[in-house]
């Protein structure tokens, strides 16, 4: 949830100064326990989205562990990550079964860290997704349908890897079996 009393660092119609509201970004996202976007960090300290972009940027920079993902900024804690089992799987297939695969993916308890294609000049692309459900998968796709934008997978005529966790290894296998049986994983 977002903290809305930003009173403490802004008054009404007022900008902040860069350093306070980087301040505040970080203290917001350290918070949350969902992502925020940029637009709503916009909103809340009156400014434009693309000075919030700038001011991720500036973060990253200075080495605060931000990731952007397809519902907005977080705060990286790796001590949240401890304890998860991982592993990086290869899939093909077309853009129009992206859905299915990731559904098949999020409905066995399992999370879709990433997608990372391999680009003849950029070396590895990768995109950080963190899909753990139904309705961040649809969120995904509906943002991608929306802006019209080609999916990574297009890049290598539908392969790509995906790094995928869970709290178990049995969940990984079983993902992977149901989309070995899809004809999605590669092995």
């Amino acid at each position: 949830m977002i903290d809305t009393e930003r009173r403490t660092f802004i008054l009404k119609d007022e900008k902040m100064i860069a350093a306070e509201r980087q301040e505040f970004i970080i203290s917001q996202l350290k918070k949350s326990k969902e992502p925020i976007s940029g637009n709503q960090f916009a909103k809340m300290t009156n400014v434009s989205r693309q000075v919030i972009v700038q001011d991720i940027s500036i973060l990253k920079a200075k080495k605060e562990p931000i990731v952007a993902t397809s519902q907005g900024y977080i705060y990286f804690q790796e001590e949240a990550d401890k304890g998860l089992e991982k592993r990086v799987i290869v899939c093909k297939h077309a853009p129009e079964q992206t859905r299915e695969e990731l559904y098949t993916i999020v409905d066995h308890g399992v999370t879709v860290k990433n997608v990372i294609v391999e680009h003849p000049v950029y070396g590895d692309i990768t995109a950080d997704l963190r899909l753990s459900n139904r309705k961040e998968v649809d969120h995904f796709i509906k943002k991608v349908e929306e802006t019209n934008s080609p999916y990574l997978l297009t890049l290598r005529d539908g392969l790509h890897l995906h790094t995928i966790e869970a709290d178990s290894v049995d969940k990984i296998d079983e993902v992977c079996e149901e989309l070995e049986r899809k004809g999605i994983l590669i092995k």
